[in-house]
């Protein structure tokens, strides 16, 4: 048994390394560890350490060494050859030097003290099981509608619930695909096949998790790897923004205007293929995300340049947090995973706040011509054309038309059905592009309600 102990002071570095010697027959090994929680002044972030685990291999940014990461989720884990604590990858424990990683994500004005216990265990090796993922496709309705939650957290981070307690959830939410997203580790990817069917496609990502904002690494091959230890001013974002991209996977910003330590996006948009604009229930930060992802509009078309789509998912870790709520309904030519992440990409889709919701959006010219979410209508500027929207299960709801130049039409409430057609004239001269929004009656006067669902946008003009 070693015993490693120290204290951090205020502005210690992101993750401090603590080396430990692996001797030859070593078969298993069990961390443990605690540190002290002072009394702060209010408003002031008390003591918070996370722990993680890299092998001989090394602690390079990007190497090979990674053995896994719990955050603060846990107190104690173990790895062997044969099983480890979730949020941590079993296999053989090969000799050399060995290190933990302690993560001080908020440190008391007192410094932060810690004690870790490292215990080593000699044996009979177990044998390290080969990975099964789940597959790529599950049965679909061809080219159709697909629900699906691409940010949930398992018992392999800071989740509470299992990958089998999950798909479960997601089903009654009537969900047709599932993303995976712990943070910062992929042991939870060998552990989705049971809970994925022919009715129930499960994508494998990471939400990596950095101390300037955190990422859906979305759709990534299984056991793929996406180092999290670096800062916007360290330039390294674009690299990994690659590699995920390199890996299958979309790179989803999430939660860009979260007010939670190390939560907001500081990385800029240049490397996202989606942002996750509604996280969880619809929050001021989510109101906040909106308006900046409506500016990244007015840019795309200003400056003629590629657009940013817009998802919805529920980050949802324990209960009472609600999987499904809210859920991205995507286009896509089938139930896989290639073509869930094609529509993700394009935007041809919407976001509901539960399965009970269904949008129809279209835009039609006078003479026939018509486009859906995410796609361009090519006409001329002074065509005249129908803008509609078909909705259902959202009893007393409000359509609101958003255009580049702001809110262009606010519908009167639907009947208690939930059920309605809205429409609206415009021209490609008077509106780059239109997306609709579907609101909750509110009290306060001007203040828009709570969303309901909205959609990416359709472009205007040529």
């Amino acid at each position: 048994m070693t015993t490693l102990r120290g204290t951090l002071p205020p502005g210690s570095p992101d993750y401090v390394y603590l080396p430990f010697e692996v001797p030859p027959g070593t078969t298993g090994l069990t961390v443990a560890y605690t540190y002290d929680r002072p009394s702060v002044p209010p408003g002031t972030p008390g003591n918070a350490l996370d722990v993680g685990l890299f092998d001989e291999r090394g602690i390079e940014l990007g190497g090979r060494g990674f053995r896994g990461w719990s955050g603060g989720a846990r107190a104690e884990f173990f790895v062997r050859a044969d099983e480890a604590t979730p949020g941590y990858l079993p296999g053989p424990l090969h000799p050399g030097t060995w290190h933990i990683a302690l993560g001080p994500y908020t440190v008391a004005p007192q410094g932060l003290s810690y004690e870790v216990t490292v215990t080593l265990t000699e044996g009979q090796a177990g044998k390290t099981p080969v990975p099964v993922y789940p597959p790529a496709r599950a049965t679909g309705r061809g080219r159709d509608w697909y629900r699906g939650d691409c940010h949930l957290h398992s018992w392999h981070s800071d989740g509470r619930r299992t990958p089998a307690e999950i798909a479960a959830l997601a089903r009654a939410a009537g969900l047709d695909f599932i993303n995976s997203s712990d943070h910062n580790t992929t042991s939870s990817h060998a552990h989705w096949a049971d809970a994925a069917g022919e009715d129930l496609l499960v994508l494998l990502g990471e939400e990596v998790t950095t101390r300037n904002g955190h990422v859906l690494a979305l759709g990534i091959e299984p056991g793929t790897f996406v180092d999290w230890r670096y800062r916007a001013r360290d330039h390294r974002w674009a690299h990994f923004a690659r590699e995920i991209r390199r890996a299958g996977g979309l790179v989803v910003p999430a939660h860009p205007h979260a007010g939670c330590v190390g939560c907001a996006w500081k990385f800029g948009f240049a490397e996202a293929d989606a942002v996750e604009v509604w996280n969880g229930l619809w929050t001021p930060d989510d109101e906040v995300t909106l308006a900046a992802w409506d500016g990244l509009l007015v840019a795309s078309v200003r400056e003629d340049r590629a657009w940013l789509a817009a998802m919805g998912d529920s980050d949802a870790h324990r209960a009472p947090d609600v999987v499904g709520h809210p859920q991205t309904v995507v286009l896509a030519d089938d139930l896989t995973r290639e073509a869930i992440l094609d529509g993700l990409r394009a935007g041809r889709s919407y976001v509901a706040e539960s399965s009970t919701v269904s949008l129809a959006f279209t835009v039609t010219a006078d003479g026939g011509e018509q486009a859906g979410i995410g796609e361009r209508l090519a006409v001329p500027a002074d065509t005249p054309l129908t803008v509609r929207l078909g909705v259902s299960g959202a009893p007393r709801c409000s359509v609101r038309f958003v255009t580049d130049q702001g809110v262009a039409f606010t519908g009167d409430p639907l009947p208690v059905s939930g059920a309605g057609t809205v429409e609206w004239r415009t021209t490609a001269a008077r509106a780059a592009y239109v997306r609709a929004e579907l609101r909750h009656e509110t009290a306060a006067g001007p203040v828009p309600g709570a969303m309901a669902a909205f959609t990416n946008p359709v472009f205007l003009g040529r």
